[in-house]
């Protein structure tokens, strides 16, 4: 496993982040206290670094979970959790990216994974009742206080990111280093600006859902055609690199951007592994291609216009090709 620094920080988190979202005790459908320890000592045994939750998590149970699983070893580990989901459903202040909730979700925070302090601190949505001014600066106030290390968002369109990135720079507040979103073969929309956005301000890029729900790693049927051409290509690649589905869909979201870093979850240490196994797939450009192209996938506007206007004499002129862009 290797290491890239966080955003324009110094931090170090490695290439793959682990998925705590399943993790929650006794609950239904949750992956049990006994096995979330193995999965999280084989990841950490396998070089990663990053666990990623949230305050609504399993009802808040993979905070708790999380809390006893790194007891005697929270120092080692990049923690990452989020706010903005409701704590109180009763509460009408019990969710948001306002003041109020972000100090009451982080101290709840705090108190389940039993630690002094936050590394990553995300924005889990874009709050539209909230203005971006106030979260910035909230999120300022829990940086300085040593609660919280670094803070990222989630969800969210890249005016509003850029926006607030923007008024930390005018005003000295601390930036996003960190973008989290969804990203894989069937759904790229990423690509139009969020991606190029998180490029240009240097941002690591958190990825959910790398396997689309396990649809790419073959752990359910198809339902569409579309579903269906994107799994086959998976397969074929698989099959001819002598690897899994699953680590031919992680190295593909990695192919592209040295920013990306997919977080991947498991129920099993088998899974694991055969994620981990995923950083050691160098895909060849062809399977890279292949891949692409087996779903219809355009940025649309302004991407696709720009990209064409440049090809064009009419905007370039006659001497567009003896430019070296670097």
């Amino acid at each position: 496993m290797g290491y890239r620094l966080l955003g324009q920080s110094g931090l170090r988190v490695s290439e793959l982040f682990l998925g705590a979202m399943g993790f929650g005790a006794e609950r239904d459908g949750a992956v049990p206290m006994p096995v979330a320890r193995d999965i999280l000592d084989a990841y950490l045994d396998g070089g990663g670094n990053v666990v990623d939750t949230a305050v609504n998590y399993s009802g808040g149970e993979s905070e708790r979970v999380l809390g006893e699983l790194l007891t005697g070893r929270r120092d080692r580990v990049v923690l990452a959790t989020k706010y903005t989901a409701s704590r109180d459903r009763t509460d009408p202040n019990g969710y948001g990216n306002h003041r109020k909730n972000l100090r009451l979700s982080l101290e709840t925070s705090l108190r389940r994974l039993r630690t002094d302090h936050i590394d990553l601190y995300w924005v889990h949505v874009w709050d539209r009742h909230t203005p971006v001014e106030e979260t910035m600066r909230a999120l300022d106030d829990a940086v300085r206080t040593g609660k919280v290390l670094y803070v990222g968002i989630s969800d969210a369109p890249a005016w509003v990111v850029s926006r607030a990135n923007t008024l930390a720079e005018w005003r000295g507040w601390t930036p996003f280093v960190g973008l989290q979103v969804p990203y894989n073969l069937l759904e790229r929309d990423i690509e139009r600006e969020l991606l190029p956005m998180a490029q240009a301000y240097g941002m690591t890029v958190a990825t959910w859902s790398p396997l689309a729900h396990g649809l790419l790693a073959g752990r359910s049927d198809p339902p569409t055609a579309r579903a269906r051409a994107a799994v086959e290509a998976v397969r074929e690649v698989a099959a001819e690199l002598d690897a899994t589905p699953a680590q031919v869909a992680l190295a593909w979201t990695r192919s592209g951007s040295r920013n990306v870093h997919p977080i991947f979850g498991a129920s099993s240490v088998r899974q694991v592994a055969e994620n981990l196994g995923a950083v050691a797939l160098t895909l060849p450009a062809e399977a890279v291609r292949r891949l692409a192209t087996a779903v219809g996938f355009t940025a649309g506007f302004p991407t696709d216009f720009i990209a064409e206007c440049e090809e064009t004499e009419w905007l370039v002129g006659p001497n567009a090709d003896r430019l070296d862009p670097r």
